[in-house]
């Protein structure tokens, strides 16, 4: 005859099963997670150098005008204008590389899916 176990067994049973379950969820979540925090970091370092050259580009501009008149006759603004819109469009374009980084991260979809279905399972068997 089949032992049968008590309530006090049945329960630590039911603990030990939800603690682990609540564990593969939480590594299943990280699973899920780390590509996108890749992801995240290196649209937020694409931001980061976005930003360091659009300060440098008024420097580097400055410098930059003394030579351009030596090396091409141009007229001051001519090679003021060139200089920073130059500087400004690479700015812009890591800018919009990092925007695009950052906009492919996504939530961890199996770990929530997985979540409610755990939810809607322990609350079903719940007998009042």
């Amino acid at each position: 005859m089949a032992e049968e176990r008590t309530i006090g067994q049945l329960v630590a049973q039911a603990s030990e099963d939800l603690s682990a379950l609540v564990r593969y969820e939480v590594a299943l979540a990280k699973a899920e997670i780390k590509d996108d925090v890749k992801r995240g970091a290196v649209g937020a370092g694409m931001f980061g150098a976005a930003g360091y050259l659009a300060v440098l580009a008024s420097i580097t501009a400055i410098i930059t005008i003394g030579y351009a008149l030596v090396a091409f006759g141009l007229p001051e603004w001519l090679a003021f204008l060139i200089v920073t819109l130059a500087l400004l469009l690479l700015a812009g374009g890591l800018g919009f590389i990092g925007f695009l980084q950052v906009k492919k991260i996504k939530p961890p979809e199996r770990a929530i899916a997985s979540t409610k279905q755990t939810i809607a399972a322990v609350k079903g068997s719940v007998r009042p």
